[in-house]
């Protein structure tokens, strides 16, 4: 909402020296969000002045027309000789009054005027246009012709109200009221403790059987009709200056003189209003539900379909206009400059109903000032006033004739109140403003207040957003500057810190971090299409996904089943920006559908909802379990002096599992896998046992070349997710120190053979169990393959084992014995033999 500093000094008798900027103070103390406020005319420096065009001489040879001409100015330019201008405008003749810029002048953006020889003659000034003035189109796209009366040699500054300061306010959902002048007024009037000129308050004849015939058939829809008329309007009347400039300052291009005046009090009073040509409308007008399948043709050219839930005024005919929207065709008030201009008109000041208009609205994609206001809400107590301003200004400006009959239908309705403690604003805002303090800042925003210790609140017609008495609190509070409520830090209860679940979550992150891996957090929604480029079957699990309502994006209306096409995306989106040696992960919760679908329950809001409430709620909600992932590509390990370097590769994933799995203190098997975007031979399956039971968390490994090309990736780009969830619930990262043995470390070194499809886990876990307590560690140093030395089919393992007793020195013997102790075992279990 534009607000013209000047047009709200009518209401208000604001200081003299207040500025744009100090309003602008009040208000955003008050909770109205003021953007900017705009200098208009700030650089324009004069002379300015209104001329008369004397001569005109079109000027021959030049690729566009030209014009000579010479404009009385009267002493403006201190000789009272006539100016001499060239112009290549064509919207003015001969006596036209026309706005010129003498030498010596700045026009808007710094732009200074001086005589100057152009077109083969000299200029001295210009004839202005109201872009060239910074005023906004008015419609003509060129000169300004002002009205003939208008005295030459008048200063045009002061004539075209072009210094002015206006308030750009970002009006909320909520506050409706101030979507007007009146509103806004009202709003500086209470900042600044002076007395509000209402422009509301009008003599408003009553309702008589003499008005325009009007029929409401859905009084929930418009509970209140207003109709007027006003015959013998001179089709030559134009709007004068003062309200054009004023339309122009709010944004609003000037059309005619009657279309402007209802667009004017609209943004004086915040009532949206409508002027029907009398002459086009046949019978009696109509409110109603449009018919499924109805046609209109609204103002703005355009034929549309209307919807059974579309609230229409209609006529015998059927529709002429979309209510509280657009206005139809069909009854368009005609231009002064068309040959048969309108004389009689009707005009319609009505209240609708906020749901339907915003609907309405939203269906045709058809935003108006009206409808912006009408879902934000209207005073419907403006109404017969609005509908009065209109009538004056049409006969003041037109000279037409108001007609004696009034219209007005109203559904009965009784005043909104409200019964709130009088100390409750101070429970809210946690400070003591007391009982006197409230019942005046509620006075003041327009409530009619009554009793002591409990307060009876009647709400003001123009405020429909004040609901409950939270609302009440809310406007006393903003009204005593929010600025002015005690900063005071919450006291949470000792001995509370993060949950078991929220400190895993974080080692995770600064394990992964501290290995290398970049944090990139994403969105949790996904296409369905996703899982095709990931390769899951059809009946994967992970295909199962929560559908939202209302997505923010049509392409992805559905909650993650995993973290990795977010991380995939961010990997693809920072490799194509030049940054190819990446490691990123995510910890993040997946969303996985309930197999029973409940609806949930509409909680209440006088208390707290009970445990059995919020249980019955959350068992409405999917599963959200917590997974880690992670995803890399490129260099693992940088080039330089101190070495080659190498790729990031499937086991740099593998470890990441491995690490995670640490920081959780859960043991996790890892043995050969394949599962859907991972590459059938470089897949790891991560396995831990669960109530006796393997459960496989996860996977790792390099991902499959068709998924790599799908999503547009590095090749041989690698990833790893885990289940964080499942890890804690078998997990134990109780702190354990470690034994320090001061007694020397044996170690035997053993080469299996086995057959290529035997997992290394598989021998690892039969040697660990053979060796028994004097295994300190095990380590994979080599894997060898070579089919004349092993046979087809073979390979061989090589494991260092390290033996160590907490109480003696361990002979060769004993070590040797834990030694064949683990291979027996693995032979059994695997079909191990030493090699050689």
């Amino acid at each position: 909402m534009r607000v013209p500093l000047s047009w709200l000094r009518e209401y208000v008798d604001l200081p003299a020296t207040e500025t744009g900027r100090d309003v602008q103070a009040k208000l955003v103390s008050a909770g109205l969000e003021v953007e900017t406020v705009e200098h208009l005319g700030a650089d324009l420096k004069g002379p300015l002045v209104v001329g008369q065009v004397l001569t005109i001489e079109e000027l021959e040879g030049f690729k566009k027309p030209i014009r000579f001409c010479t404009v009385d100015v009267g002493q403006a330019n201190g000789t009272g000789e006539p100016q001499e201008i060239v112009c290549g405008a064509r919207n003015f003749q001969v006596g036209d009054k026309v706005v010129v810029v003498l030498p010596g002048a700045t026009l808007p953006g710094g732009f200074s005027i001086s005589a100057r020889k152009t077109y083969g003659r000299t200029s001295h000034g210009m004839i202005c246009s109201g872009d060239e003035l910074g005023m906004g189109d008015d419609g003509s796209h060129g000169i300004i012709v002002l009205p003939p009366e208008t005295e030459v040699g008048k200063d045009a500054i002061e004539l075209l109200e072009l210094v002015d300061e206006v308030l750009d306010i970002a009006v909320t959902a909520n506050r409706g009221d101030c979507l007007s002048i009146r509103g806004v007024a009202r709003e500086a009037a209470i900042g600044y403790g002076l007395p509000l000129r209402d422009p509301a308050l009008l003599d408003v004849p009553g309702p008589n059987a003499f008005g325009y015939p009007v029929q409401v058939s859905d009084p929930l829809g418009c509970d209140r009709f207003t109709a007027r008329t006003v015959t013998g309007l001179s089709p030559e009347a134009r709007s004068p200056l003062w309200l054009q400039r004023r339309l122009q300052k709010v944004g609003m291009r000037p059309i005619s003189l009657a279309v402007d005046v209802t667009n004017y009090v609209m943004m004086e009073l915040g009532q949206p209003l409508h002027a029907y040509d009398r002459t086009l409308v046949q019978g009696t007008i109509g409110v109603r539900r449009a018919e499924e399948g109805e046609q209109i043709v609204t103002l703005d050219g355009v034929e549309r379909k209307l919807h059974a839930e579309d609230l229409v005024i209609t006529d015998e005919r059927g529709p002429i206009g979309l209510a509280g929207v657009m206005g139809g065709a069909n009854t368009e008030i005609a231009d002064h400059s068309e040959a048969q201009g309108t004389t009689d008109v009707v005009i319609e000041a009505a209240h609708f109903d906020a749901v339907a208009i915003a609907r309405t609205a939203r269906r045709h994609k058809l935003s108006s000032e009206a409808s912006r206001r009408f879902e934000r809400g209207v005073d419907p107590q403006a109404a017969a006033a609005a509908a009065q301003r209109t009538v004056d200004l049409l006969v003041l400006l037109a000279g037409g004739t108001a007609e004696a009959g009034v219209t007005e239908v109203v559904a009965p309705s009784a005043p909104h109140t409200i019964s709130v403690p009088a100390d409750h604003p101070d429970k809210v805002a946690g400070v003591t403003y007391g009982r006197e303090t409230v019942v005046r800042r509620l006075q003041e925003v327009g409530c009619d207040v009554y009793g002591q210790d409990e307060l009876i609140v009647t709400v003001p017609s123009w405020r429909p957003d004040l609901q409950e008495i939270n609302d009440l609190a809310e406007e006393v509070i903003r009204l005593e500057g929010y600025e002015n409520l005690p900063s005071t830090l919450p006291r949470p209860p000792a001995g509370r810190g993060l949950t078991h679940r929220q400190r895993l979550h974080r080692r995770a992150g600064r394990a992964l971090a501290g290995a290398g891996y970049v944090e990139a957090p994403n969105y949790p929604f996904v296409s369905e299409q996703v899982f095709d480029q990931l390769g899951l079957e059809a009946d994967d699990p992970a295909r199962r996904v929560v559908r939202l309502t209302n997505p923010l994006n049509d392409e992805e209306p559905a909650l993650r089943t995993s973290l990795l096409p977010g991380l995939l995306g961010a990997l693809r989106r920072n490799d194509g920006r030049g940054s190819h040696d990446l490691a990123l992960f995510e910890t993040g919760l997946v969303f996985q559908p309930r197999s029973e679908q409940r609806v949930a329950a509409v909680l209440p809001v006088d208390r707290r909802p009970t445990d059995a409430e919020i249980a019955e709620l959350d068992a409405t909600l999917p599963e959200q379990p917590r997974h880690v992932a992670v995803v890399l590509a490129g260099a693992r390990e940088q080039a330089g002096w101190w070495g080659k370097g190498r790729p990031a590769d499937w086991a740099d994933a593998v470890e990441a599992g491995r690490l995670v799995a640490r920081e959780a203190g859960a043991e996790l098997v890892v043995r050969g896998g394949q599962y859907g975007p991972w590459h059938p031979g470089r897949c790891a399956e991560f396995v831990v046992v669960v109530d006796g039971a393997e459960t496989v968390v996860g996977h790792a490994g390099e991902l499959h070349p068709r998924v790599v090309k799908a999503f547009g990736l590095p090749a041989r780009t690698s990833a790893m997710e885990l289940d964080l969830d499942v890890l804690e619930a078998v997990g134990d990262d109780t702190p354990q120190a470690p034994a320090i043995s001061t007694f020397p470390v044996a170690t035997q070194d053993v080469a299996l053979v086995v057959d290529k499809f035997v997992p290394h886990a598989d021998v690892e876990t039969a040697l660990r169990e053979g060796a028994g307590e004097l295994l300190e560690g095990i380590r994979l140093f080599d894997v060898y393959e070579n089919e004349e030395q092993l046979g087809d089919g073979k390979k061989s393992l090589a494991y260092a084992l390290r033996f160590r007793a907490g109480d003696r020195t361990l002979t060769v013997d004993e070590a040797s014995a834990a030694r064949d102790a683990a291979v027996a075992l693995a032979g059994e279990r695997t079909g191990a033999v030493l090699r050689g």
